[in-house]
């Protein structure tokens, strides 16, 4: 109801001003281990033998000047390498950025290693070596949770940003273990699942990805059936996860450019893709539609729960711009409702917990994670379940998984 959306908007402004979550901090412990793993793994890759012996000192210097000076000026013996990195050229030479050498990575032998090397580098200072400055005394990390800077409404993270910790690499994962409870304590972490598409799903009113979400279905398999117009069960692994592709660039109003950058496929074959999901699902982009066309005479949009965001981008004579601000009209009232709902739920959470020993200790982006005393766990699992699911009245029921460890890393 009206009235309900009012209590739960003043519930979501009260956050804003005087977080209630008063995060005490968490333990880090066991980075000399992590250090010398990622360590060990830059040193392989530093040594592994290179077929090209003119290329080997490039591992040790991943300066543009330096990757350039090989990849470029000694085209004789990488030219098959030409097409793909020379295609983008900035004012300062061509780009050796990650989107353009993973193109080539299969063209020459060098370039995974050094795509490799570069990850490797930024674990180690950044993570495994960076977050050791940032632990205080009480061997606890008392990071800065910014509540009005993310123009969504999220909560976002700085000194240090704990909310990007890797989790797509072995050796990303492992930085993960260098996180543990006080002692004596495990971590429960709670994770709402597909929050997004079940928002998206809700606020579009579709009823096929209602009924898919009813009935247990799987998302991205239903979605790959969709558009690939193929039985439930003869979708393969690679079909489902371009689907996935598909369900979570709708979500951030992606382009047939982006998706088929995305999925390594012609832009012909995006837009078919594209157009094949809005076929399966109108009302989603019934929906996206009149977001845009609403900011557009308005001027802003609003997430479920009555939060504004301007977007003055829509007015802009710079054509890149106003694209752009149709990107944020149809992903603003998604992603901004998802803020709101993980801080009602941390407020909720908050306050079942008070009295108890067990406390958040952290948010990153749809997680909480609780610091959590032995004979509190099963209460703590409870709690934290039912106030992120019953954060909001949707359409579609939020999911949360909840899971319990001795690390963060063990929680996933």
């Amino acid at each position: 109801s009206e009235d309900d959306k009012d209590s739960l908007y003043q519930m979501i402004d009260n956050y804003y001003l005087h977080s209630a979550c008063a995060f005490i901090g968490i333990n880090a412990s066991g980075k000399t281990s992590v250090l010398k793993l990622i360590h060990l793994a830059l040193s392989i890759v530093n040594n592994e033998p290179v077929n090209h012996v003119e290329s080997k000192g490039i591992l040790g210097g991943t300066a543009k000047a330096t990757i350039c000076t090989y990849f470029y000026d000694k085209r004789n013996y990488v030219c098959c390498l030409e097409t793909a990195i020379t295609a983008k050229k900035t004012k300062t030479g061509y780009s050796t950025s990650a989107d353009i050498l993973e193109k080539a990575a299969g063209e020459h032998e060098i370039v995974p290693k050094v795509l490799r090397y570069r990850a490797l580098t930024k674990l180690y200072s950044t993570y495994a070596k960076g977050l050791n400055d940032y632990i205080s005394k009480d061997g606890r990390i008392h990071g800065t949770f910014n509540q009005t800077i993310a123009a969504t409404g999220r909560i976002s993270s700085t000194d240090p940003n704990l909310q990007n910790i890797p989790v797509r690499t072995a050796e990303g994962k492992e930085i993960r273990k260098v996180f543990v409870p006080a002692e004596g304590c495990v971590f429960v972490d709670a994770d709402y699942s597909q929050v997004e598409l079940r928002i998206l799903a809700a606020l579009s009113g579709d009823s096929v990805l209602i009924d898919a979400y009813k009935n247990a279905v799987d998302i991205h398999t239903l979605t790959a059936s969709q558009v690939f117009h193929v039985d439930i069960d003869k979708v393969t692994p690679e079909m489902r996860r371009n689907a996935k592709a598909v369900n979570f660039g709708i979500v951030y109003g992606i382009s047939a450019f982006g998706l088929g950058e995305g999925l390594s496929i012609s832009r012909k074959e995006a837009n078919e893709y594209i157009a094949n999901y809005f076929a399966s699902y109108p009302k989603v982009k019934e929906y996206l539609d009149n977001c845009v066309a609403h900011a557009r005479e308005k001027g802003y949009v609003t997430t479920y729960f009555g939060r504004i965001r301007p977007i003055p981008e829509l007015k802009s004579s710079n054509f890149m711009q106003r694209s752009f601000g149709e990107r944020i009209a149809m992903n603003s009232p998604i992603q901004g409702t998802a803020a709101d709902i993980m801080k009602i739920a941390m407020n909720r959470t908050d306050e079942a917990l008070k009295g108890m020993k067990s406390r958040i200790v952290l948010q990153v982006h749809d997680e909480l994670l609780i610091e959590t005393w032995p004979d509190e766990l099963d209460a703590v699992k409870r709690i934290v379940r039912e106030c992120m699911e019953n954060a909001a009245d949707l359409k579609v029921k939020l999911s949360v998984d909840v899971r319990s460890g001795d690390t963060w890393y063990d929680c996933h």
